[in-house]
Parts: structure tokens; sequence; C-alpha cells
């Protein structure tokens, strides 16, 4: 596991670049599932408890989902686990043309199956040629890219959900497809050693790997709740489902030009997630008092460069825990924190929006980051090499 000090990357390597370029085209579209939950409710009719029932199995359905997507990894390459996940994705079409409430759900299921099929063998495809001092940056580098789509996501999804919010998850579908294209003409063919058969690996005996879980999971938790919950509070707050869209372009932003931090400062992993903890806990509280969108806009600042400090570090120690035969398949079960943080979270969203209503579904979640950050001293000694 990597503790040491962010530098700048020497060098990015090319496969990197092509990585990063084609995942920047899927996420120009990837802007649907902050409004999954809108479409339930606005265009189907489903109640908040019944959209947090539906989102909730969309988040069971993403955990085998991982799980396949790091076997298939190590099984049959990177390269064409990719291109088969992004194809899978293509499944929002079915939601943008389902007519009825059960045909989006059956839809929704389905996606979630393939939602997650490429993220261990992107992740993995990086640390693969990436030197373990530069991986905090390399993986840096993809948030930024993802960021900076994301500000054009955020503005076309501004702009398309005042029309019909099914026409987010067809243009979501086609860079899907898009992005597959790239990557199966682009990136480099899949190794012999790539494609070697699966040997037995103690994945879930490794207790350093599983306590990683834990903490990836919480957090993961708590950027779920914002994906999910923001909308719905703009809803509740009475304020127009546009806003959703200027809230991922602003985070997209504060990303983009936050990446600079991530080449200057000096600390290490755990000094690092302590105060991106500090950062989503502010965030977070700002938006439980929030009345107006510039308001949930200065918000969205302080959770955003929060994320951006854990999410790197995080990837970081997943991929240094793993022996470099397995690493698709620790980083798929690494991976998995977002799968049960993506079926946890609409079912915490919901419930509290309607028992405590947006106050308390912020503040709450601000608590529990401000906890997170005081024991990353203790996940210092717990998660030390052996």
């Amino acid at each position: 596991m990597t503790t040491t000090e962010a530098a700048p990357p020497r060098q990015i390597s090319r496969t990197v670049w092509i990585l990063v370029t084609a995942r920047a085209v899927n996420r120009i579209g990837a802007f649907t599932l902050p409004f999954l939950g809108v479409l339930l409710t606005v265009e189907f009719g489903a109640s908040l408890g019944e959209t947090g029932f539906i989102l909730a199995v969309f988040g069971l359905a993403t955990i085998p989902s991982r799980l396949i997507g790091g076997q298939l990894a190590d099984r049959l390459g990177r390269r064409r686990t990719i291109v088969l996940g992004l194809v899978g994705c293509a499944a929002q079409l079915w939601i943008a043309v389902s007519p009825v409430l059960w045909s989006a759900i059956a839809a929704a299921v389905l996606l979630g199956l393939a939602f997650e099929i490429y993220e261990p063998s992107s992740q993995a495809t990086i640390a693969d040629v990436t030197d373990p001092a530069d991986r905090p940056a390399a993986y840096g580098l993809l948030s930024a890219a993802l960021a900076a789509a994301g500000v054009l996501a955020g503005l076309l999804a501004a702009a398309v959900s005042h029309w019909d919010l099914r026409w987010l998850f067809a243009a979501d579908a086609l860079t899907c497809l898009a992005c597959a294209v790239l990557v199966a003409v682009a990136l480099p063919a899949d190794r012999p050693r790539d494609r070697q058969p699966t040997t037995k690996v103690p994945v879930w005996r490794d207790r350093r790997l599983l306590l990683l879980l834990v903490s990836g999971t919480a957090f993961a938790t708590l950027a779920m709740q914002l994906v999910i919950g923001l909308p719905l509070t703009l809803v509740e707050k009475g304020l127009s489902t546009s806003g959703s869209g200027f809230i991922l372009a602003t985070s997209a932003v504060v990303l983009i030009l936050g990446q600079r931090l991530l080449r200057v400062q000096r600390l290490d992993d755990f000094r690092s997630m302590a105060i991106g903890y500090l950062l989503l806990a502010v965030g977070l509280v700002v938006s439980a008092f929030a009345q107006h969108l510039v308001v949930f806009l200065v918000a969205t600042v302080f959770w955003s460069l929060g994320e951006l400090f854990l999410l790197t570090r995080y990837l970081t120690q997943a991929s240094g825990l793993a022996p470099e035969h397995a690493r698709a398949r620790y980083l798929a079960v690494f991976g998995l924190s977002w799968g049960v943080a993506t079926a946890i979270a609409p079912l915490t969203v919901t419930r509290l929006l309607e028992s405590t209503g947006p106050e308390g579904l912020w503040l709450s979640s601000a608590a529990v980051a401000v906890v997170l950050a005081a024991l990353q001293p203790w996940f210092r000694t717990r998660l030390a090499p052996a």
C-alpha cells in the first residue's frame, strides 16, 4: 500500500491517456444517475418510498457486476472487459423508451448488472502501467478528465432536463457505445499474461483489504447520498430540477481546479483523507441549511474538494495492497463499496428526507464524515504494510 508523499507524475503512459480520453467521452453523457430518482417520481409517479426501493435494487445489482468485472479482467483481459461493460451500459436506451414503471424497473436492474463491469479493468489498467509513487497523480488525472467532461455533462443535463428527462438516458447510452468503440480501436490489445487462467488468490482473507472495504463503503455511501439526495432536496425546496445540472458542472470545475492540489500537497494518504472528510463535512452542513441554488453551489465547492482528496487516495491504497496477478480482483472487491453504497444510499436518503427533511439528512451525513476524519490515525495503524 502506498502512503508516500504525492508528487507530480514523471511520465504518464500512453495507455493511461487513451483510457482517460475514452472515459471522458463516456462521461459527457453519464449524467443520468442523479436523475434516475427524479425520473421515477416525476415521469412514472413513484412515491419516495418506491423510488428508494427501486434505486436500492439497482444498487444491489451493481454488486455482482463489479465482481464479474474483476474476474473477466483477469481472465479475458482489460480491454475486452471494458468494451463489454460499456456496451452493457447502453441498456439505458430501454429506460428512455419505457412506457410504464415496471419496464423502467426491469431496465434499471439490467443496467445495474452491467454498470460496474468496466471499473475494475479501468482502475487495474492504470495501476498496471504506473509506478506506485505516481498512482495518486494518475488516478487524479482520470478524475480530472472525467470532471472536465462533467462540465459539459452538467450543462447538457441542465438544458435537456427542461425538455424531457428520458433524453438524458438515451444520450448516455450513445456515449457508452462511442466510448466502447474508442477503447476497442485505440487501447492496446490484451497481452497474453492479461489472459492467463485466473489463479486462486485469498482475496477475502486479506484483513487489510476488508478493513479498507468498510472504510471505502462509508465514503461511497456519503458520496452516493449526494448524488441521489441533492436532486431530491432541490425538489423538496421547490427549486428547479435543472439546478442539479449546474451542481454537476460546478463540481466538475472544482475537481479540475483542485487537481492541482494533488500535485503540490505533501501529505500522506491518511492526512489527506482526514482533510478530505472535513471538507466533505463542511459541504454537507452548508447543504443542510441551503435555500437557494447559489448556496448549494457553495456547498458543492467544499464537498467536491473533499471527494477529490478521498477518491484518489482510496484507489491508491487498494491497488497497493494487491499482488500484480490479482490486481483487478482486489480492486473489484474494494469496488463493492460503491455497489453496497448504491443500495444503501437510496434508502437512507428517502427515509431521512421523509422523517427529518433535508436538514436531518445532511447534518447526520456530516457527523459521519467528521467521525471518519477523526478515525484516520487508527486506520493508519491497521492498514500499515505487514
